[in-house]
């Protein structure tokens, strides 16, 4: 495992409002445990990077592989002026920045299985876990984001995995053939959530001048229409997605006659 360069993301990072605020640790238990101590500390802004996580942690409380050096793995705390309601697009568009990232550093066309898995031919290669807290409403005005930790784990060099995700997992390096710069994935990953982010606020207050987000979404990913699938909630169904609702939750039409909402993931390929 090669020494990890701070100052090489830091360069590649300037001007983004992460810029001076990236701190690099050999091990902790969770990258996004380390941010949600700090806002709720009181801090408002920062990235956390681990060589190594030993308690990662997924959508669901499902765990994540995180061995030592092989992954990048990383947490954002982010304030951006968004009311609660749209939590949910901070997911898709950090889906879109890790997609874009990975495609400038490794040329690796990735899918994006809504709302937070990354895949490069069928199998996951990365994930994305946004835990956040809100205010509290004021009068008629909508409740809004205190803070949002986005966490990322992006399989870069691994060669194996444990046996029970070996058919599901992949690395880029896997993919690609050739080691990958986690500093180079990383710098890209945060010049790229902040050029999203700052494309939502402005998509909020009403200045943004092209495609919405969602829009964008469904074009990035061929998970969001016309894919059959199986969802394991409300007692598991079955049908073809088809669309997104104007929160961002993925619809889909049942084998059962009925649309359906997906409110909290698990949506597999049937």
């Amino acid at each position: 495992m090669s020494a990890f360069d701070l100052r090489a993301v830091e360069a590649g990072i300037t001007g983004t409002e992460f810029a001076g605020r990236v701190m690099h640790f050999p091990s902790v238990g969770s990258t996004n445990a380390l941010a949600l101590e700090a806002a709720q500390g009181g801090a408002r802004g920062g990235v956390w990077v681990a060589d190594e996580q030993t308690a990662g942690r997924g959508r669901g409380g499902h765990g994540w592989h995180s061995a030592a050096g092989d992954g990048l793995y990383v947490s954002a705390l982010v304030t951006p002026p968004l009311p609660m309601a749209t939590a949910l697009t901070l997911s898709l568009a950090t889906g879109l920045a890790a997609q874009a990232a990975i495609a400038e550093v490794t040329g690796l066309q990735v899918d994006i299985r809504w709302p937070n898995d990354l895949l490069v031919h069928g199998r996951k290669c990365g994930g994305i876990l946004v835990e956040t807290a809100v205010d509290s409403a004021v009068d008629d005005q909508p409740a809004m984001l205190r803070y949002a930790v986005i966490g990322v784990g992006i399989n870069l060099n691994h060669e194996a995995f444990p046996a029970e995700i070996e058919l599901l997992a992949t690395s880029l390096r896997r993919e690609s053939g050739v080691a990958i710069s986690r500093e180079a994935v990383l710098a890209a990953l945060l010049r790229r959530l902040d050029e999203e982010i700052r494309l939502l606020t402005g998509e909020y207050r009403g200045t943004l001048n092209g495609q919405r987000l969602l829009e964008r979404f469904a074009a990035a990913s061929s998970w969001v229409r016309g894919k059959r699938v199986r969802v394991d909630e409300c007692g598991g169904y079955t049908g073809v997605t088809a669309g997104l609702d104007e929160r961002g939750f993925l619809r889909v039409a049942g084998d059962d006659g009925v649309l359906h909402t997906v409110l909290s993931g698990g949506v597999r390929e049937f």
